[in-house]
C-alpha cells in the first residue's frame, strides 16, 4: 500500500511539471497573486458613555477638562473606556470624548450637571450620551453655552428631567417619564422599553452629533489621557 500511495504521488508530480513547460511554451504568463487587505477589526466597539463637543480644536478640549500625560491611543482602544479620557480628533465638526473619567448619571446626577455645565460654560455646545446594554440605564444631555437645553436620565426611575421633549426623540419613539413616575410594574414591560430606549441612544446621537461606532476607522491620529489625580 505505502508503495502505491509513493508511485502514484511520483506521477502526478511529473504530469504537474510537464504541464508546466507546456503553458511555458505556449506563452502563458501566470498573472499577479491577489493582494488581499491586511486583516481588521470589522466590529468598532461603542463606549457605554461618552461626549460630543462642538469644536474643531483638541488642545482646547484637553485644557477644559483640565488633563494630562497624554499618550497616543487608537480609536479601537479609546473605545473600550480603558483610559480615564479619551479624546478623539475632529470628525465633522465635533471631537469625541470617552472614559472612566466621564461622569455617572446613575449615581449622581446633580455631579452629572454640574461637569457638563461647567464644560459647556468653557466650550460652548455639549452633549452627553449614556447607552448601558445590561441595567438598561441610558441619558441624553445637550448643553449650550452652560445652559441644559434638554436632558433625560434613566437609571431604574427619571433621575433627570430637563427641558422639552425634541422633534428627534418624538421621531424615535423615545420613551420619557418623570420623577417619580413608573410606567409599569411588570418586569418585563420595564425591559422591553428600556432596552428599546438604550438601543435609540446612538440613532439620537447620530442626528444630534455623531455616534463613535460609525465613525469612519480610516482615522489614524487620536490622543488618550489621564486626568491628575490627588496626591
Amino acid at each position: 500500500m505505502l508503495g502505491f500511495v509513493l508511485g502514484s504521488g511520483s506521477v502526478a508530480l511529473v504530469w504537474m511539471l510537464a504541464l508546466h513547460q507546456r503553458t511555458r511554451a505556449a506563452g502563458f504568463t501566470p498573472g499577479p497573486v491577489e493582494q488581499f487587505p491586511p486583516f481588521q477589526l470589522a466590529f468598532v466597539p461603542r463606549p457605554t458613555s461618552w461626549l460630543a463637543i462642538r469644536s474643531l480644536d483638541r488642545k482646547a478640549v484637553q485644557a477644559a477638562l483640565g488633563l494630562n500625560h497624554f499618550a497616543p491611543c487608537s480609536w479601537v482602544g479609546g473605545m473600550t473606556g480603558g483610559h480615564g479620557f479619551f479624546i478623539g480628533p475632529p470628525v465633522n465638526g465635533w471631537i469625541i470624548v470617552t472614559g472612566s473619567g466621564l461622569p455617572n448619571p446613575d449615581s449622581d446626577a446633580d455631579e452629572c450637571f454640574h461637569f457638563l455645565t461647567e464644560l459647556s460654560r468653557k466650550l460652548g455646545h455639549v452633549q452627553f450620551f449614556q447607552a448601558e446594554r445590561v441595567l438598561h440605564h441610558h441619558a441624553w444631555v445637550r448643553v449650550e453655552n452652560g445652559a441644559v437645553r434638554r436632558a433625560y436620565a434613566w437609571a431604574g426611575e427619571t433621575v433627570w428631567n430637563q427641558g422639552s421633549k425634541t422633534a428627534d426623540e418624538t421621531e424615535l419613539s423615545m420613551k420619557c417619564f418623570g420623577y417619580g413616575e413608573h410606567p409599569s410594574t411588570a418586569s418585563w414591560a420595564a425591559a422591553e422599553w428600556t432596552a428599546a430606549n438604550v438601543a435609540k441612544v446612538p440613532l439620537l446621537a447620530a442626528r444630534w452629533s455623531l455616534d463613535p461606532a460609525r465613525i469612519d476607522g480610516s482615522l489614524r491620529r487620536h490622543v488618550a489621557g489621564e486626568s491628575p489625580r490627588p496626591d
